[in-house]
C-alpha cells in the first residue's frame, strides 16, 4: 500500500460547539482508534499518565481499556486521502511522534456532503487490520464475446491482514466467465491476506442480453430444424 503523510494536532476542547468551530476554520475532528491497551484498577480507573487528547475507553469486563486520541487535521491536508479510490497507510504525526494508521470511517453531512468527522485505525506490524480495497477486473470474458454483458457488483471488498502485505487493488480475472456465470468472494484465495467480505457476495459476472438471448433462440430453432430434416422418413 502507498503511504500518505498527515500532520495532526491534539484536541482537548471536545463537544459539538467546539467541533463546529473547528469546521468553520476548515479543520476536521479526528479520532485515532486502536491504541495501547492498558489495565484499569479495581475502581475501573486508569492510574497512568495521559497525553493531550488521549482518553481511556473500557473494552469488555475484564478490567482492560484502550487509549484513543482526539485530534484535528486541516481539510486541505486530507483531500487527496479521502477523495480518491486508492488505499493508503497513513504516517500520522502529532506530538513529535509518528504512528501508522488506516482510514476507518468518514462521517459526511447529510445535506452538504461536507466532512464532519474522521475515524482512523492505528496499525501494527504484528496485528491484522481490515480495510476496503478497490476491485479491478482483467481479461475479456468468453460470455461477453458471445454477446453477454459484464457487470461489477462490488467496487470494493474488505481484506484482512498485516497492513504491509495488503494490496492496493484486488485483480479479478473474468476471462473464463460464460453467460450466466459469476465470481463470488469465496472463489478468490490469496497467500498473504484473506477476503473479509461475506463469502456468498457476487463480485462480478456476465449476464445475458436481448441480443444474446435472441441469438441463442435462433440457434436452437435452426438446430431443431436441421435435426428434423435429417430424420429418416417413416415407412
Amino acid at each position: 500500500m502507498k503511504t500518505f503523510q498527515l500532520n495532526a494536532e491534539a484536541r482537548t476542547d471536545l463537544g459539538k460547539k467546539a467541533a463546529k468551530a473547528l469546521r468553520k476554520d476548515n479543520k476536521i475532528p479526528v479520532v485515532l482508534n486502536g491504541g495501547k491497551i492498558v489495565e484499569l484498577d479495581k475502581d475501573g480507573k486508569y492510574s497512568g499518565k495521559l497525553l493531550a487528547g488521549q482518553k481511556v475507553v473500557p473494552v469488555g469486563r475484564d478490567g482492560k481499556a484502550i487509549i484513543t486520541t482526539d485530534l484535528t487535521v486541516n481539510f486541505a491536508d486530507v483531500r487527496k486521502l479521502i477523495y480518491t479510490p486508492e488505499v493508503y497507510v497513513i504516517d500520522l504525526t502529532f506530538d513529535g511522534e509518528t504512528r501508522k494508521a488506516v482510514l476507518k470511517d468518514i462521517q459526511f453531512h447529510p445535506l452538504t456532503d461536507s466532512i464532519l468527522h474522521i475515524d482512523l485505525q492505528e496499525v501494527y506490524d504484528d496485528k491484522p487490520v481490515t480495510v476496503e480495497v478497490p476491485v479491478h477486473v482483467e481479461g475479456h470474458a468468453v460470455g461477453v464475446k458471445a454477446g453477454g454483458k459484464l457487470y461489477l457488483s462490488m467496487k470494493k471488498v474488505k481484506v484482512k491482514g498485516i497492513y504491509s502485505k495488503l494490496p492496493e487493488t484486488i485483480l479479478v480475472n473474468v476471462e473464463d466467465l460464460q453467460i450466466g456465470q459469476s465470481i463470488k468472494v469465496r472463489d478468490l484465495q490469496f497467500d498473504d491476506f484473506e477476503l473479509a467480505s461475506p463469502k456468498e457476495l457476487v463480485i462480478a459476472g456476465v449476464r445475458t442480453t436481448r441480443a444474446a438471448a435472441a441469438a441463442a433462440t435462433e440457434e436452437g430453432a435452426e438446430g431443431e430444424a436441421a435435426a428434423e430434416g435429417e430424420a429418416p422418413a417413416a415407412e
